[in-house]
């Protein structure tokens, strides 16, 4: 048996072999990466979002390798980690304090913690089809889950985490109908794990009132969606403003590192040591490097070119899609986005597990790969566009989709 289980650490990031061919990467920078074959893909998984400069971005390399240089790990107070904190947090308005730890999961489960610490109460609640790490709490409920159907009409509980529906405001009311004991409501403010869905007009106004109402905090999970599509957390650009918030991938440019932000009030509780909180790596001076490194490149990014770029591309597909008979749609925004075969995008959850075609989206990963193009193989997928994406870049991707999806008009239907 070989020494790495299953030939890969996460198990979402195996691809299917190609022509007998197991896919393994060798180098990546800036929208391309490149195989250990030498050939040259324009990537647009990007470190599955963790990527928003492109691969390899110069500065965060020259931060990072200068942490290094100087020890990457001395084990105690660094200055480095109070700058990168500041960093982060001049871009997160209320949320003025910050934690780091070293993945997206971590961070929830501080948040989850921080959140019962501080209301005394048990439950949190998270909506079914959301992702929130791989800890077997927040993991409840997750994308192709049994339980994330939400088939019976008792509510799931399991250890102290249930569910909602996501864009039901009538599940928002029912979830506290005679319960007190609910400490948060976590929220992906977009499922993007589960095809980029775009909460309803209106639905984060009333979950968020609800939850003020009966004594919730909200929990945004920004580990994707921060600095995605501004400089900044989603949340606010919608209208939310949670209590706290978990955000890593693209504040860090590929470098292991998340972290958990609060207000000055509910963090004043981890000032006084509640809950537990620890981690050798937590805060080490490369992944502070990385922060403040990155943080100073967002600024630099004209983010509505971006999105228009990315925008103009999923048009472009739409109507490759169009030429060839296809019936295909795109949702989400122009720097994040999930291609479906339907006319219109799916609204909750249950209808984007009844909208996927896996069939149909596997064939569309291998074809463009064999083009070229590098994209995520399942139905949930999504294509992440960054500032590296330029318009050349984007055009040669445009015409290899167009291709491709030429091709795919005799087996689509």
């Amino acid at each position: 048996m070989p020494p790495l289980v299953g030939g890969i650490s996460s198990a979402g990031r195996s691809l299917p072999e190609l022509d007998g061919v197991k896919f393994r990467t060798a180098r990546a920078k800036g929208p391309y990466l490149w195989d250990e074959d030498g050939r040259r893909y324009i990537d647009l998984v990007q470190g599955f979002g963790a990527a928003m400069l492109g691969h390899s971005a110069e500065a965060v390399n020259a931060a990072v390798s200068e942490a290094v240089a100087a020890g990457a790990l001395p084990g105690f107070a660094h200055g480095a980690e109070e700058r990168a904190a500041a960093a982060l947090t001049r871009r997160t308005g209320k949320l003025t304090r910050a934690i780091f730890v070293n993945s997206g999961s971590e961070a929830v489960q501080l948040a989850c913690q921080t959140a019962r610490a501080r209301t005394g109460r048990r439950l949190i609640a998270k909506f079914a089809g959301a992702y929130h790490g791989w800890h077997d709490g927040p993991a409840l409920g997750r994308p192709g889950s049994p339980e994330a159907k939400l088939d019976d009409e008792e509510r799931k509980v399991q250890g102290q985490f249930t569910l909602l529906r996501f864009n039901d405001t009538d599940d928002i009311e029912r979830l506290f109908s005679g319960r007190h004991d609910i400490a948060a409501i976590l929220i992906e403010p977009v499922l993007a794990n589960a095809g980029c869905i775009r909460p309803a007009p209106s639905y984060l106004k009333s979950l968020a009132q609800a939850a003020r109402r009966h004594g919730a905090l909200l929990i945004a999970d920004e580990v994707l969606m921060g600095f995605r599509v501004h400089n900044g957390l989603f949340s606010h650009q919608c209208g939310l403003s949670p209590e706290l918030a978990a955000v890593g991938k693209a504040i860090g440019s590929g470098v292991a590192v998340a972290a958990l932000i609060g207000t000055d009030e509910i963090m004043a509780d981890e000032d006084g040591g509640r809950p537990l909180r620890a981690g050798t790596y937590s805060g080490n001076p490369v992944a502070s490097a990385a922060v403040s490194a990155t943080m100073a490149g967002l600024e630099n990014i004209d983010y509505r070119r971006v999105l228009a770029r990315g925008d103009r591309l999923r048009a472009r597909l739409s109507a490759a899609a169009a030429n060839a008979g296809l019936t295909l749609c795109t949702s989400g925004f122009g720097s994040m986005f999930t291609i479906w075969f339907r006319e219109t995008p799916p609204g909750s959850y249950a209808a984007a597990l009844a909208a996927r075609r896996p069939e149909l989206s596997m064939q569309l990963h291998l074809r463009l790969r064999r083009r070229g193009v590098l994209t995520m193989p399942d139905g949930f997928g999504r294509c992440f566009i960054t500032a590296a994406h330029d318009d050349e870049v984007l055009e040669e991707t445009a015409s290899i989709f167009e291709q491709v999806l030429a091709e795919m008009a005799d087996i689509a239907g």
